[in-house]
């Protein structure tokens, strides 16, 4: 199934140079694009992916580790559908995020936040036959970054779905419920519609925590048509 956003409601998505978001003047093209002669010789010469290469762990990302890491315990679940509503299965879902305190285990993030030996920050899973994923992970802290003076990016995590081969990436953001960071964060901001906006904010529900173990939220990913969830171009941090 080929991956899109497309459809009622696009008008709505980022401009790819958004002023208030600085480094999207140096990420977006300035060129037309180059159409592929054979792009089906890119898909095949591209990475691949398949069942075996997900392990049982990779979902859970307060168990990769010998110790324990810190912060807040939580389960992010969700589904992954079409426009219809059918769901997308065995679908590759990667999430990637800061720890607890806000720092990436990256080596070019230098915020003076701890690292957390037992926190990597990582992880991945395939949507089962009802489209669905699930991941055990710690809420991240938010950060600040150099966009502007006083800069700070909410909390959230990155998601990335995959479709059916490595060219049909797409890349989006999910953010927390209340977050007293969102009228200041340009990223977020520059998604115009205010509903739109509100599908990247996943909703805390019970049913989803797990007994002295983790808090439960659900965010579900449409991957077109007018209530389709927003993707970004490129990354972002």
């Amino acid at each position: 199934m080929t991956l899109t956003t497309a459809g009622a409601g696009a008008e709505h998505h980022p401009p790819r140079d958004h002023p208030p978001y600085r480094s999207s003047r140096l990420r977006h093209p300035k060129r037309p694009l180059v159409p592929l002669r054979d792009p089906e010789a890119v898909e095949l010469s591209g990475p691949a992916f398949g069942v075996t290469d997900v392990a049982a762990l990779d979902s859970d990302l307060t168990r990769q580790h010998p110790g324990e890491p810190l912060g807040e315990r939580i389960t992010v679940s969700g589904r992954v559908v079409d426009r219809r509503g059918r769901p997308v299965r065995g679908q590759l879902v990667e999430l990637w995020q800061a720890n607890a305190s806000g720092r990436y285990a990256h080596q070019l993030d230098r915020h003076p936040a701890p690292l957390d030996p037992n926190f990597t920050g990582f992880g991945r899973c395939l949507t089962d036959d009802g489209g669905a994923y699930s991941f055990t992970t710690i809420k991240p802290g938010a950060y600040p970054w150099h966009n502007h003076t006083n800069a700070w990016r909410p909390a959230h995590l990155h998601f990335s779905l995959f479709g059916t081969a490595f060219a049909q990436r797409l890349v989006t953001q999910m953010y927390f419920p209340g977050d007293p960071l969102f009228p200041y964060d340009p990223i977020l901001r520059s998604v115009s519609d205010e509903s739109a906006r509100q599908r990247l904010v996943c909703a805390y529900d019970h049913d989803l925590s797990v007994p002295e173990w983790s808090l439960g939220h659900r965010w579900d990913i449409v991957l077109d048509g007018p209530s389709a969830t927003f993707f970004q171009e490129g990354d972002a941090r």
